[in-house]
């Protein structure tokens, strides 16, 4: 059965907030933005809400879904994963045990650090436009085998 999952990018004077995660969690060494799992009677909205306060110590307002993603290994689905968007929040973002926030220019983030279906997908983000796609994965995590991905 596959995990239902958040993740968020804060948005702020044309910069975007990744975390580095640590190594030993899933995802570990990627640059991304602040997720998790939703969990049981919780909407995707409440959840991001949730992971965004416990992982970086920031309340997010506003947050915008623009993006649902559904991820397979070896022909699995395993995570189906709603993207939000906020340029309102409070706080200053922390790093913590989930790993190291930091602000990048829209054009340095690093690419190759992070998820390698990021780059396919994340100009959508930036020009705040909704969209949904699929991408088929490697049984490594590391390499796309084929994805899709539409506008909506």
């Amino acid at each position: 059965m596959a995990t239902d999952a958040t993740i968020c990018y804060l948005i702020k004077n044309n910069k975007i907030l990744l975390q580095k995660k640590t190594k030993k969690l899933f995802g570990g060494g990627n640059w991304n933005g602040p997720d998790g799992k939703i969990k049981e009677n919780e909407t995707p909205l409440e959840g991001v809400k949730r992971e965004v306060l416990e992982e970086i110590n920031v309340k997010i307002l506003d947050p915008e879904e623009l993006g649902f993603l559904k991820f397979f290994k070896g022909g699995e689905l395993f995570f189906n994963c709603h993207v939000f968007i906020t340029k309102n929040f409070e706080g200053q973002p922390k790093s913590g045990k989930e790993g190291i926030v930091k602000w990048f220019d829209f054009n340095e983030i690093p690419f190759n650090e992070m998820w390698p279906g990021d780059k396919l997908w994340m100009h959508l983000l930036f020009q705040e436009k909704k969209f949904e796609g699929e991408f088929h994965f490697d049984d490594t995590l590391k390499e796309v085998l084929d994805y899709k991905l539409n506008v909506i």
